[in-house]
């Protein structure tokens, strides 16, 4: 019995050696007592899930936050002193915050559950010397498997006898094209899981042929299990709005606390009675604290969720939507996120000219284009004979969809080059002319398959044969040129192996296409029919870039943002497609393989990850350690992809973003935000939409801390001069919670500034706040407090009612507060370039709050629960004069600014 605790390289080692190392007949598979052991020992064939977060544990986070615990804190208080109406406002707040957090939150991690739904669920399996079916969890290693057709890979096996074998392991390597599979007796130990053609891996599917193999590792030994474990490994980080928010949190209340307590002390040592000044002391906190801030930035990103939506962006996780908005570099998977994930016949070349074809992915709309001008098929002798040849050597099928577009059924390449034969219309002819008699399917050894089917027009039969031309050309005697069939000599040879390198350089997958005509056959065996071949033409294909993405990396750059392409794929084929859509520019660019990231330690892979473009071959822990790498160099990484092999790197990134149509689900449930469309273009809206939601949550943060400075120095100044104080806690607490609140979310949804997408990305350590913001703050709340103060004082000293005056001076500190909102639009643009109407959100809002302020001052229900009194118009007068010169002073300010910027030279 083999070490349980070791690691084997199974596909380096003989196969008769893996075999004895797992103690099994190949012909007789385990014994029934055997397998008990095995599974004694290995436990079941299935992942480990770690134990998920409870929706009452979720629910609790959503009290963990600093500035909610001092609400708390302050509720509890205000009920100690009786103040109830206070306390329950202050409670509701809070649990309004708790509910849309916990809602928008509730995801319980699903990855590993994804991750089981790619195990399969019964395997057949050789044991005692029979063949039976069982459910695939109770695989060991040892178990003899078969692999058929339509099969999904129940646990990672060497294979030690195939027939025809492809199997499409996209999901874990990120490779474009089925990958054929043979006993190769060993491979070198360091290679790839990519390049293990003797492997069949847990997750993958048999797209073709049939094999047997011997379970080598299952459950979380399997490659699948790996990527299981490296999710469950990365620990949730704070993104840097939730790192920055905490940071303003805490800063508002520990200068809270200095100022009342400051203000505490002063009144006692005055003389005044220390009850009174507590009293004071808690209504000056609550003016202080922004109590709605944490409700209106969760309201705000909700709402950015919305919008991105219908960019076609969907966010899981809410801090998510400001972070993408930060990201410095984008790291993107190449197979089906810059790429359509669709092989499509590109060039097909022949001896005297090469034909280009036109049309994307699986679609039949397209052209054949000689010099750039459209060629006729009737009038073409060589390209339809091509066409043909490519059609009927063919073991896949086309279905259609919808309109012009097709599903491939079988393998992509072959779906390729029938997608080109029905872009011609040939299709119906070719099926009505030809009459299939015999096959020789394709082998690893052969490289090449043929067909032999009978002209129904002559009666002639005709041997098709496609393959790589190592394989092909060899057997070619005479070659197909301008119409007629000429000789094949060593100079014509030399010319199509020329093509040939030429279109391998660019990345293509090539296939060499030949024909054979002759009367009769005895037998169509390989040695009677692959003889004696005319050559056609060179095919080249390649798994195009989408339309739109040169154009989106594009903007990508001129954001300041770096794209770096990561795949599983062949160096060539990903630097052919980076320099298709821009990533790399020059053609000595090399792209980073992941047997030299292997090699590497930490400390080189970051010296290289910031300049790195194009990574190639790499494994899930070669992902994962780019990510890493990134990061440590302070870069906000956002890293998309949508397989399986994927999903550490987008659990480990900044923001992970996963593909929503071809996306697994394992992608999508390890991701922070999934493409509806699929479309790496919408990455690029979906950071302008990010950037867009930080300017206008900073801008919300100063309009609401700007008028809580307001409020503080009001309060402040009238508890040193000794009057009453000219705002109540109640007041206070309808200010913050909702008065404020509306205007803030409306800025929540202003519309992005001109040249956003042209600045560079914010620094990782840039204050939500800087210093530059915060002078303006207090200069603004400066301004509001002495408006607020003002009315009051004018108020008080003329009459001496202390509720009338309060009741005014809390007219005018919402009125001013309320314009204070439209200044914050934009510190440098007066409110009259952006348009006084343009924000119609924030007209709403003022609306609204202006109609529940009457309503306030004028229902005696609600002038004694708020204290206030109804006001003459010549009152009215005077706080609306006071009102508005915030706005009046903020205009002055702009003009300045403006006047001192540097003018542009054009």
């Amino acid at each position: 019995m083999f070490d349980q605790k070791k690691s084997y390289p199974w596909h380096a080692l003989a196969t008769t050696q893996v075999l004895h190392e797992l103690d099994v007949d190949p012909h007789k598979g385990l014994a029934s007592t055997e397998v008990q052991k095995r599974a004694a020992q290995f436990g079941p064939n299935q992942l480990r899930e770690d134990k998920k977060i409870s929706p009452l544990a979720l629910l609790l986070e959503q009290f963990t936050d600093f500035i909610v615990l001092t609400l708390i804190a302050s509720a509890i208080v205000s009920g100690f002193l009786g103040e109830w109406i206070s306390a329950i406002a202050i409670v509701a707040i809070v649990i309004l915050n708790a509910i849309l957090g916990f809602v928008q939150e509730y995801r319980a991690e699903k990855a590993l559950a994804a991750l089981k739904q790619l195990s399969a669920p019964s395997a057949q399996v050789t044991r005692d010397g029979e063949s039976k079916t069982i459910a695939s969890i109770e695989l060991v290693p040892g178990d003899i498997i078969h692999l058929r057709s339509g099969d999904l890979v129940p646990a990672d096996a060497r294979i030690f006898d195939a027939h025809m074998v492809k199997i499409d392991e996209a999901t874990l390597t990120g490779e474009s094209l089925a990958v054929d599979k043979a006993p190769v007796d060993s491979l070198a130990e360091n290679a790839g899981v990519a390049d293990r053609v003797n492997m069949a891996h847990a997750g993958t599917v048999v797209v073709r042929g049939r094999g047997q193999a011997v379970v080598t590792t299952t459950g979380m030994k399997t490659e699948l299990g790996h990527i299981a474990g490296m999710v469950q490994a990365i620990e949730e980080e704070e993104t840097p709005l939730q790192k920055r928010l905490d940071q303003v949190g805490k800063l508002i209340v520990y200068i809270s606390f200095a100022v009342v307590g400051i203000i505490f002390v002063v009144g006692v040592l005055r003389g005044d009675d220390w009850v009174k000044m507590f009293l004071v002391a808690v209504s000056l906190a609550v003016a202080a604290v922004p109590e709605g801030l944490a409700a209106v930035v969760t309201i705000a990103l909700a709402l950015g969720m919305r919008r991105m939506v219908q960019r076609h962006a969907l966010i899981r996780k809410l801090p998510a939507v400001e972070t993408l908005g930060a990201a410095t570099f984008i790291c993107t998977d190449k197979t089906g996120t810059l790429t359509e994930n669709a092989m499509t016949v590109r060039e097909i070349v022949f001896p005297h000219q090469t034909v280009l074809v036109t049309g994307e992915g699986y679609s039949s709309e397209g052209h054949f284009l000689v010099d750039g001008k459209p060629t006729e098929i009737n009038h073409n002798r060589g390209l339809e004979l091509a066409l043909e040849i490519g059609a009927l050597c063919n073991e896949s099928q086309i279905q259609v969809t919808e309109g012009n577009n097709y599903r491939v059924v079988g393998d992509p390449t072959e779906g390729a080059l029938l997608i080109a034969a029905e872009k011609a219309r040939l299709l119906e002819h070719i099926e009505r002319q030809y009459r299939f008699v015999a096959e020789l399917p394709f082998d690893a050894t052969r490289k090449r398959m043929a067909t032999v089917h009978t002209d129904t027009e002559n009666g002639k039969q005709v041997a098709f044969v496609k393959g790589a031309l190592i394989s092909v050309l060899p057997l070619c005697k005479r070659v197909q040129c301008d119409g007629q069939v000429i000789p094949l000599d060593d100079a014509m040879r030399e010319q199509i192996r020329a093509s040939n390198n030429q279109l391998a350089n660019q990345a293509r997958r090539l296939l060499a296409l030949a024909y054979r005509e002759y009367n009769d056959v005895e037998t169509h065996s390989i040695e009677s029919v692959e003889k004696d071949l005319t050559f056609v033409a060179l095919v080249g294909m390649i798994d195009p870039p989408r339309p739109e993405t040169k154009q989106a990396v594009t903007e990508a750059h001129s954001a300041g943002i770096q794209v770096a392409m990561i795949t599983g794929d062949q160096a060539a084929t990903a630097l052919a497609v980076a320099r298709d859509v821009g990533i790399v520019r020059s053609n000595s660019d090399k792209a980073v393989t992941g047997t030299e990231i292997e090699q590497m330690t930490d400390e080189e892979l970051g010296k290289i990850a910031l300049d790195a473009r194009v990574y190639a071959r790499v494994s899930p822990e070669h992902k994962l350690r780019i990510v890493q790498a990134l990061k440590a160099q302070n870069q906000i990484v956002a890293m998309t992809g949508d397989g399986v092999n994927d999903a550490p790197a987008l659990k480990e990134a900044s923001i992970g973003v996963a593909m929503g149509v071809s996306g697994t689900d394992v992608a999508k449930e390890a991701s922070d935000m999934v493409l509806l469309d699929d479309n790496f273009a919408s990455i690029v809206a979906a950071i302008e939409e990010g950037r867009t939601i930080f300017e206008n949550i900073r801008k919300f943060i100063q309009f609401v801390l700007s008028h809580n400075i307001g409020e503080v120095l009001a309060m402040f100044v009238a508890t040193l001069l000794g009057w009453p104080l000219p705002l109540v806690p109640i007041q206070i607490l309808w200010i913050n919670l909702v008065t404020d609140s509306l205007p803030a979310l409306a800025l929540g949804v202003e519309k992005a500034e001109p040249g956003i997408m042209t600045r560079p990305p914010r620094s990782v350590d840039e204050k939500i706040l800087p210093n530059s913001l915060i002078a303006l703050m207090f200069f603004q709340g400066t301004i509001v407090g002495i408006s607020t103060l003002a009315v009051f004082a004018i108020e008080y000293f003329a009459s001496g009612d202390v509720e009338r005056a309060r009741a005014e001076s809390f007219a005018a500190s919402i009125l001013a507060q309320n314009v204070q909102a439209f200044n914050v639009r934009s510190n440098r643009l007066s409110l009259f370039q952006l348009g006084v109407l343009s924000n119609r959100y924030l007209i709403g809002a003022f609306t609204l709050v202006v109609s529940t302020l009457l309503a306030l001052m004028y229902l005696p229900p609600l002038q004694h629960i708020f204290e206030t009194a109804p006001l003459a118009l010549n009152d009215w007068a005077i706080i609306g004069g006071f009102a508005v010169l915030p706005l009046i002073v903020m205009e002055i300010y702009k003009v300045i600014v403006r006047a001192r910027e540097k003018p542009i030279v054009k």
